[in-house]
């Protein structure tokens, strides 16, 4: 089952180490109160529950846990075998769910399309990993329609390759193998998917109370981010147009809206819209719709209400033709009938706004009809179709594609490898004879160096030692308690924010490749004053020429100083390489801001999805918080925010976990920047809005309850969470990880080893 463990991306709210404390609730560090809650300017529309009692089930939000046995099936799977066999199915046309055309390619097509169109970069869900559209809510969207018979036509060569072909692979490399076997062009296929066992990944792609809680859209049709379409149901957008307006002019905008959820540029967008209408037909016999779907109706799912249901009876989407005049073959005709003709919207036989050439025109493009090849149909042509002629930008691609066949051909087959691709992660988790070079989208490293290249740990870790306590006043002055200078707080918060970018759900961020060296990451609020704290690690970086790189030096540096404030061997794999730029850093943004007025169930609802988010489970997510927040202070001059979080800022206990659950807080507001965080009345230590979180929520609640009365526990699972979050983006294979074996930096003898929890 895939469930991979990671850090925050909208929630950064576990660790804002040290100085700035911007990593907090992602849109409130400010007052919780029963006020309807107001995001900052700018903020993404995540998050708010707007039913209170439904929060973010954490009961499966656990790590991805390495399959040796299945990397190995994979690995070892004949991927051109599979090929070979479903060239056979999609000619082997079936008496209980017709082939039109005689061919199943473009059906296949659909399932490849659907099953990883639901991808969006706002929080890296959707897409094909996993294989979730056999599952709820996927499987019953209105998009899918049908797609039932898809995957039973399957089922056999499921069950002849076993465990070794995921449904996830099997999804994408029938569509792939569909369209070269129609005359395509493909660039690759990038094996590896590990199927989930259920749709609870998919619970907040909607419709469920859970997505109305964490992304809700009253009017559906006008979803808007962190949602991947603007209608729920529905993979992008309505084909008819907008709320079903055959209006080409406002589609265009929607399609670029809801494309560029998913990352995609102009040129992909149209390439794949082409692309995929190159093939097929829609079905919409008649008006009277597919009927039940599987979750209203499992025994039998869409029955179709009109005639046989199947065939030329068939409904999915109501509306009904296919678009080019040889709907199984490659070419570019789409786009030279969208550039030379004119078409008209009319009412088809399912009852559905669709598209036309005038029936008084001479040169009406024609198809054979999918059951009969001596009886001809007119093409057609959705609203979401002449909506890229109605755009400036769009109508130049279109002509390129239709006077340049190999510019379209070229274009289509990198979009379509980022389509089932984009949800992967890095290229290191791909496998089989057919993946191609690293792609762009991918952010490809540098490969690490073999373990006898790299620099001495030890003698780095000892420069590490030296550097957290030496001043470096014209850098950045230390903080100071009882008299002694320190870094370390400052340290950890480096390595912290360098991980916790990483998310679970589609394997983006991490700490390797150290891209909060570069923009956009450097820039964002939450990692203010950390260019200083590289610039401190410098003159290590400098002692080390050769062997080290920025990302594990960072790793290395939060890792010695959690090491000291805890007392806690804590295991450092080393072996990570550096980036050249932030590409791929763009869409894993936390957009942010530290302050807000919120009420505090939106609060602990944040805190919930973020732990989700982040893959790790919630004790280990609860031990970052109270980590990172038992070290150094808030500086006003880098998060508005001011004040300790413990009485002892350089060492890690319990005493965090006590402190939150003992004493009695006070919302206070710092008079220099107008923020508000909590205090305790009886200690001069401060909480945010997000820490008490974990005492508000009684599942989280009772994780500090724990905590608080066993330090052992707390600081075992504190020590193997970091190491967890620091190596999560270390990737060998689909569920292989190059930390698997605990490779330690050396610790001082008197440390006691932190136990796996």
């Amino acid at each position: 089952m895939r469930n991979q463990a990671g850090a925050v991306l909208a929630v950064a709210v576990a660790l804002a180490l040290s100085g700035a404390c911007q990593a907090g609730c992602p849109f409130s560090h400010g007052q919780p109160n029963n006020d309807a809650s107001v995001l900052p300017s700018g903020h993404p529309p995540v998050m708010r529950a707007s039913k209170p009692g439904v929060l973010t089930d954490l009961s499966r939000a656990t790590l991805l846990k390495p399959q040796p046995e299945y990397d190995a099936a994979v690995r070892s799977l004949d991927f051109s075998a599979v090929q070979d066999d479903l060239k056979i199915l999609f000619r082997d046309s079936k008496d209980w769910w017709p082939a039109d055309y005689g061919h199943y390619g473009p059906f296949f097509v659909r399932l490849a399309w659907h099953c990883s169109g639901t991808y969006r970069v706002t929080d890296g869900r959707g897409g094909c990993e996993g294989g979730r559209q056999r599952f709820d809510p996927e499987r019953s969207w209105d998009d899918n329609t049908n797609l039932d018979k898809a995957r039973k036509l399957l089922m056999p060569l499921k069950a002849k390759y076993g465990k070794a072909l995921s449904w996830g692979d099997l999804f994408i490399l029938a569509g792939t193998t569909a369209i070269a076997d129609m005359g395509g062009p493909v660039l690759g296929f990038c094996g590896g998917r590990v199927d989930d066992d259920d749709g609870y990944w998919s619970q907040e792609l909607g419709p469920t109370p859970e997505q109305e809680a964490y992304a809700p859209c009253p009017v559906n049709g006008t979803c808007k981010r962190p949602l991947g379409s603007t209608t729920i149901g529905l993979i992008y957008l309505n084909p008819q147009g907008p709320m079903g307006n055959p209006v080409p002019e406002q589609s265009a905008p929607e399609v670029r809206d809801t494309f560029g959820r998913m990352a995609m540029n102009d040129t992909e967008t149209v390439a794949l819209i082409g692309g995929g209408h190159t093939f097929g037909k829609t079905h919409g016999a008649c008006p009277k719709g597919p009927g039940p779907n599987p979750k209203q109706s499992p025994a039998n799912p869409w029955p179709g209400e009109c005639g046989s249901g199947k065939g030329a009876d068939a409904v999915t989407s109501g509306i009904e033709g296919p678009w080019t005049p040889e709907p199984i073959v490659w070419d570019n005709a789409y786009f030279k009938q969208l550039h030379a003709l004119k078409f008209e919207v009319h009412t088809g036989p399912g009852g559905a706004h669709q598209w036309r050439v005038p029936l008084s025109a001479s040169d009406r493009p024609t198809a054979p009809a999918p059951d009969d090849k001596t009886r001809r149909e007119d093409i057609m042509m959705l609203t979401t179709d002449v909506a890229l002629t109605k755009d400036e930008a769009y109508a130049k691609i279109v002509q390129t594609f239709a006077e340049d066949q190999p510019s379209f051909d070229q274009a289509f087959s990198n979009a379509w490898y980022k389509l089932t691709t984009r949800d992967r992660g890095p290229y290191t988790r791909c496998v089989g004879a057919h993946v191609p070079e690293p792609q762009p989208f991918q952010n490809p490293l540098p490969p690490p160096p073999p373990p006898s290249e790299l620099a001495d740990m030890a003698a780095v870790k000892a420069e590490v030692k030296r550097a957290i306590v030496t001043p470096q006043p014209s850098v950045l002055a230390p903080d100071e308690y009882l008299g002694e200078p320190t870094y370390g707080p400052l340290f950890v918060r480096l390595a912290w924010q360098c991980a916790s970018t990483f998310r679970a759900t589609d394997f983006q961020g991490g700490c390797n490749g150290a891209r909060l060296r570069f923009s956009p990451e450097k820039d964002w609020p939450i990692n203010a004053a950390l260019d200083r704290a590289l610039a401190l690690l410098q003159p290590v970086m400098e002692t080390f020429p050769k062997g080290l790189s920025w990302a594990d030096l960072i790793a290395l540096a939060g890792t010695v100083a959690l090491e000291e404030a805890t007392n806690v061997a804590i295991p450092f794999c080393p072996g990570r390489t550096d980036a050249t730029d932030g590409a791929g850093s763009e869409y894993i943004s936390p957009t942010i801001s530290p302050d807000g007025n919120v009420s505090a169930y939106d609060v602990v609802a944040s805190v919930r999805a973020g732990i989700k988010l982040s893959g790790l489970s919630a004790p280990m997510y609860a031990a970052l918080v109270g980590g990172g927040h038992s070290l150094g202070r808030m500086h006003i001059d880098r998060s508005g925010f001011n004040g300790t979080w413990s009485p002892t800022p350089t060492k890690v206990d319990n005493s965090w976990f006590r402190d939150l659950l003992d004493q009695d807080w006070e919302l206070v507001t710092v008079e220099a920047t107008g923020k508000q965080l909590y205090k305790a009345r009886n200690k001069d230590i401060h909480r945010l809005a997000s820490d008490m979180a974990f005492a508000w929520d009684p599942e989280l609640a009772g994780i500090s309850e724990a905590f608080a009365e066993d330090n052992t526990h707390f600081v075992n699972t504190l020590a193997h969470a970091w190491t967890t979050i620091l190596n999560a983006d270390r990737f060998d294979g689909p569920t292989g990880n190059l930390c698997s074996k605990d490779a330690a930096a050396p610790s001082a003898d008197n440390k006691t080893p932190g136990a796996e929890v």
